[in-house]
């Protein structure tokens, strides 16, 4: 297991940040204020999991802020910040002015490289952003891309992405990427076919 981290931060959102993944925030709850405040003025990190449906989720990702990109005269903000470490949530703390716990950040299996896993995310990844952008990816930018940094750059289901932060191997998470972008090409495929049959049906046919 990793570093514990007591009476840490948490920001629970209907959001699962994957590390690397850039995400604005705009904070305007007192008690997130009070937060992001502290956490401004000790330059320190707080976590964000994913409380959907009423749970909350035991991983979730810690974050840093990269910017204030504006602060407004009641106490709002809007922040960007930047995911870097998954952890478990071990326990909720209660007795602070915003949701904390003590949380251990998640350490990687030791691992293999998969060479076909990698292969076959990075061609998913690929096929995936041509359909959507008609432009490919060249190979030197797919070989710096990690799964979490091919991941954060496709509008995945939260359910998609949690699965993605929990698995502790690079190879697990770039095979499962690759299934993931399939299925995607395959709903996109399906969504645009049948936006085309319902342009067709529309027709009026002199």
């Amino acid at each position: 297991m990793g570093e514990t981290i007591e009476r840490f931060p948490l920001f629970p959102l209907d959001l699962v940040l994957l590390p690397g993944e850039v995400v604005p925030l705009h904070i305007f709850e007192l008690r997130y204020r009070t937060m992001i405040g502290e956490c401004l003025e000790s330059e320190s990190e707080f976590g964000i999991v994913w409380l959907g449906d009423e749970v909350l989720h035991e991983v979730g990702c810690t974050v840093e802020i990269t910017n204030v990109m504006e602060k407004m005269d009641d106490g709002r903000m809007n922040i960007l910040v930047r995911g870097v470490s998954p952890f478990r949530l071990e326990r909720r703390v209660d007795d602070m002015d915003y949701p904390a716990g003590d949380v251990v950040l998640l350490d990687e299996e030791e691992d293999v490289e998969d060479e076909d896993a990698s292969a076959a995310a990075r061609r998913g990844y690929a096929d995936l952003v041509e359909r959507v952008t008609d432009s490919r990816p060249g190979e030197n930018d797919l070989a710096e891309l990690d799964a979490y940094g091919m991941a954060s750059t496709i509008a995945f289901e939260n359910d998609a992405k949690q699965e993605l932060l929990e698995l502790r191997s690079e190879s697990e998470r770039l095979s499962r990427l690759a299934t993931l972008c399939v299925r995607a090409l395959e709903r996109y495929d399906y969504a645009e076919q049948a936006t085309e049959r319902a342009r067709s049906n529309g027709k009026v046919h002199r």
